[in-house]
């Protein structure tokens, strides 16, 4: 197992502002098998919470060194499963990875999925305002595939809400089929929630959905999940570009003015 990144942008600067951590298996005959097709098993089997947990554990530590290494992500994002969730250590695994990594707990988003909430209501709102408590950031994965009400959705100390892709998928190219992506954006704003869109491919998807004030998007259209050393080394360029265009701002003259 292991693990790859997709940054999360601002669609108004283009710039990255966080990375959602995705794990693969890197099977030795099928190469790098997405976890579509393995985490149903891990479910079944029982091992899902301790690949969550090792999954954590690695996201945060990558976290920690991409602050040692001056890369300027606001927040790294991880999956919660059902079963992890509801393990009695669950909590106790986020103070400790926080901790060992010497990590402001606003910088660690949890990504939750609606399935977690269909179960016990009171045990459910506990374990997340107690999450709320230890200061990291809540955000409901593939919002509008479950069946969350809208009494219950105004309880849930959430940060975030995730724009599912299959909604995403549905924006055609004159800007048309979004009604629904547009009425969760309309919904979580009344909530004073965020929303991050996944699985954004055209630049069609991205125009609606800035139209929308949608605060992040992440998908194809800007990056695929990469590699931590990948994504390191394209941070690092932008940061760089950054900085040239800061510079080449408070010269005292025109660029073109200078010689040579």
């Amino acid at each position: 197992m292991l693990l790859h990144y997709q940054p999360q942008y601002d669609p108004t600067t283009n710039l990255p502002r966080g990375a959602e951590a995705l794990i693969r298996w890197n099977h030795p005959k099928n190469g790098l098998v997405s976890p579509g097709y393995f985490i149903s098993l891990a479910e079944e089997t029982g091992l899902i919470a301790e690949i969550g947990r090792i999954v954590l554990i690695e996201a945060c530590a990558q976290y920690r060194t991409w602050l040692n290494q001056g890369i300027s992500l606001d927040y790294v994002a991880v999956n919660v499963s059902v079963k992890q969730f509801y393990h009695p250590d669950f909590l106790k695994s986020v103070e400790t990875v926080l901790s060992d990594n010497a990590m402001q707990p606003h910088c660690l988003e949890l990504e939750i999925t609606e399935s977690v909430m269909m179960d016990d209501a009171k045990v459910v709102l506990d374990v997340l305002h107690k999450l709320k408590q230890l200061g990291v950031q809540l955000s409901i994965d593939d919002f509008g595939t479950g069946y969350s009400s809208m009494s219950y959705l105004e309880q849930l100390p959430f940060d975030t809400l995730k724009i599912d892709m299959s909604f995403v998928r549905k924006i055609q190219d004159d800007g048309s089929g979004g009604t629904i992506a547009a009425t969760i954006a309309a919904m979580a704003h009344a909530l004073n929630k965020k929303i991050v869109a996944e699985g954004v491919e055209t630049q069609a998807q991205l125009d609606f959905l800035r139209n929308q004030n949608c605060e992040l998007i992440q998908g194809y259209f800007y990056c695929r999940p990469l590699p931590a050393e990948e994504l390191t080394r394209m941070i690092q360029e932008l940061q760089a570009k950054q900085e040239i265009q800061k510079e080449v701002k408070i010269l005292p003259f025109p660029l073109t003015q200078y010689p040579g």
